[in-house]
């Protein structure tokens, strides 16, 4: 479940509550794709879920404007759970960080990073870095999105 979004002095939007909230696709088209460009960023997102899921990652975290109250995103930020992902199933593109993650953006219009990968420039992994307001530097929240059963993905697969 994806709870209201809290005021944080200093962000520009509204945000998650500090912690690691989980819920399904559903939940985040539901809260997050109300407008078209939001839903367009939403089909990303459910793109680039369903080829992780392909290749047995088990949890993706979601982050970035996409999860705040900003109307027009730019994109969104997600990263996923290296454990137990078969590399050998995995598109190329999840591991394409050049050229400013173009590859990603094209395809999902957004980027998806390892959740264990150092974010450079702060010395934390994505996971960690993903909890902390870029504007304030303080603790925000983010969504985990548990893949095996996700009810979208199944619709998705369906189709």
């Amino acid at each position: 479940m994806i709870p209201e979004l809290v005021a944080l002095e200093g962000s520009p939007w509204l945000v998650l509550p500090p912690g690691i909230h989980q819920a399904g696709l559903d939940d985040v088209e539901a809260a997050f794709a109300t407008n078209a460009w939001r839903r367009d960023l939403f089909d990303g997102l459910l793109e680039g879920a369903g080829l992780l899921r392909s290749a047995e990652c088990r949890t993706i975290y979601l982050d970035g404007s996409y999860v705040t109250g900003k109307p027009w995103p730019q994109d969104f930020d997600a990263c996923w759970d290296p454990a137990g992902v078969e590399r050998g199933k995995l598109d190329p593109v999840f591991l394409d960080f050049t050229n400013g993650r173009a590859a990603q953006k094209a395809a999902f219009k957004g980027e998806f990073f390892p959740s264990s990968l150092m974010a450079t420039e702060i010395s934390r992994t994505f996971l960690e870095f993903f909890q902390i307001d870029r504007f304030t530097g303080r603790t925000k929240g983010i969504i985990s999105i548990p893949l095996s059963n996700d009810h979208a993905l199944l619709r998705k697969v369906q189709l």
